[in-house]
């Protein structure tokens, strides 16, 4: 018999990814890829090998709406992709989008974020 997923009964864990431009989100989409910069790689892999799920809510910086989620699908490797053009991305890692839509911020307002003093989930 197989014995049970280490992280079967972990958190799951949630984080706002920010995009410069929707043709990064656009590219994830259609590949199922995201590339963060190099700072977030540490957390976003310690949430992956110690979480059950790592849930990645994608918002284009500026645009006033989240453009989706997705499920983090793998850890972040040392492979760079030229998809998105910038030397200030780190690894590729791939991603499962589960709702590929433009939700409006206001839509989500009474959430708020215990680890960032309380402020509205945006």
């Amino acid at each position: 018999s197989k014995s049970p997923s280490p992280r079967q009964n972990m958190p799951f864990r949630y984080f706002i990814m920010k995009s410069n431009n929707l043709q990064n989100i656009d590219i994830s989409q259609q590949k199922g890829i995201w590339s963060t910069t190099p700072s977030n790689e540490q957390k976003l892999n310690g949430a992956f090998w110690e979480s059950s799920e790592v849930y990645l809510i994608f918002s284009v910086q500026g645009s006033g709406h989240f453009q989706g989620f997705a499920r983090m699908g793998s850890a972040i490797g040392c492979e760079k992709s030229q998809d998105w053009g910038s030397a200030g991305f780190g690894g590729v890692f791939k991603v499962e989008w589960i709702r590929k839509e433009s939700i409006p911020f206001q839509f989500a307002h009474h959430l708020l974020n215990p680890w960032n003093d309380n402020k509205k989930v945006q």
